[in-house]
Order: structure tokens, then C-alpha cells, then sequence
């Protein structure tokens, strides 16, 4: 079951496109956190939904608000794909034990062992306050994650 606005967002620990642990209760009383769940780096739809985030990270990261981007890719490939499309924000690697966060936050796919386009907009409290679930060949609305930051007072 996905979580839904209202939910205790799981914390976790993630390594990095640079192998560097990212955990999610770090940025508590700090920020509040855009978690985008993509299914593969270097497949059309996620390069397409992923370059359109860079191009408009401003939106997405400030002293208010930290993006970040998941999927069961190894932190080799991440690195090699935020290199080749210049991302500067954290890809984290959910890629052992296969899977573990995107199934905690319910948009894991047991099908195709990949994460669906899930997207949480967790609060400074820890608090999920948006969350979608798409299909993997479904791209998603960023102007919807603009939206819910605006609802928390960014000026997105």
C-alpha cells in the first residue's frame, strides 16, 4: 500500500550517485524532502522526467527543500547517469537489499523488480503531505509537486 499524506514517511539510508550515505532523517527540522521513485536510469521516460527536474531543480532544492531521486540502479550507474545528464542532486541507490525502500513506501514493483513512478513530498516532521503512484510508463505532472511545496509555504 502506498503511503499517503498523513503517514510517518520510513526513514532510511541510501548511498549516492558518489557512494555517499544520504539519510532521510537527517534533513528532519531542517528541510522538507522530495522523494522521486523512478524505475531505471537511461530509459526514455525516467531520463525525460529527470532532465526536466534538473532543468528546474530551483524549484525542487533550496534552503527550504532537498530533492532527491531513487531507484534499484547500483550507485555505478547512477553515477555514470548523473554525470552523462548532469544532475547535481542526490540519486540514491535502493538497489540492496533489492528494493527495500521502495517497497517500504509501497510503490515497489514485484513484477518487474523495478520501483514505480512514486513521488513523496515528506515535511520537516517527517510527515508525508503529498504522494503519488504512477505507472511505469507514465510520466507525472511536476507542476502537482510545485503545487504541494506551495501548500507548505515554499515559493516554488
Amino acid at each position: 500500500m502506498t503511503l499517503s499524506p498523513g503517514d510517518t514517511a520510513p526513514d532510511f539510508e541510501l548511498n549516492d550517485q558518489t557512494r555517499t550515505p544520504v539519510r532521510l532523517s537527517d534533513f528532519r527540522g531542517r528541510k522538507h524532502v522530495l522523494i522521486v521513485f523512478y524505475p531505471l536510469a537511461f530509459s526514455g521516460v525516467c531520463t525525460g522526467e529527470l532532465c526536466q527536474l534538473r532543468d528546474s531543480i530551483d524549484h525542487f532544492r533550496s534552503d527550504e527543500v532537498e530533492t532527491i531521486g531513487v531507484s534499484v540502479d547500483s550507485t555505478a550507474a547512477l553515477r555514470a547517469w548523473a554525470d552523462a545528464e548532469g544532475f547535481t542532486f542526490p540519486l540514491l541507490s535502493d538497489s540492496w537489499p533489492h528494493g527495500a525502500v521502495a517497497s517500504a513506501y509501497g510503490v515497489f514493483d514485484d513484477a518487474t523488480g523495478l520501483a514505480l513512478r512514486g513521488t513523496f513530498l515528506v515535511d520537516k516532521e517527517g510527515i508525508v503531505r503529498f504522494s503519488e503512484r504512477n505507472p511505469i510508463p507514465e510520466a507525472r505532472d511536476q507542476q502537482r509537486w510545485r503545487a504541494a511545496l506551495a501548500e507548505l509555504g515554499v515559493d516554488a
